[in-house]
């Protein structure tokens, strides 16, 4: 039995060139299976839950393998403030001397 598409996926047939659209619950053939590349579109196996973590990445640790703690994020830096332009003034106009 092949696998089952959880989701619609279109994809070009490596032989023939025809663009398809394969529709969630079908079984495509082997040579089409190569053509599809995301993982999320195939529907879990048997016995597999969506919403179960394996075992070796749930991260419960043990005696001798503890879970590696999550490093802090980093603060971000302030930014540094921008000095305001002290306004321009214009000189003075001195009078004419006549």
């Amino acid at each position: 039995m092949g696998r089952r598409l959880a989701a619609a996926v279109h994809v070009r047939h490596p032989v023939t060139h025809e663009l398809l659209v394969l529709q969630p619950g079908e079984e495509p053939d082997e040579d089409l299976v190569g053509a599809i590349t995301n993982p999320g579109c195939w529907e879990e196996p048997d016995g597999a839950s969506a919403d179960e973590e394996p075992e070796e990445e749930a991260g419960t640790g043990n005696a001798e393998n503890p879970p590696e703690p999550e490093p802090e994020p980093e603060p971000e830096p302030e930014p540094e403030p921008e000095l305001a332009k002290a306004p321009r003034r214009r000189a003075t106009k001195k009078p004419d001397a006549e």
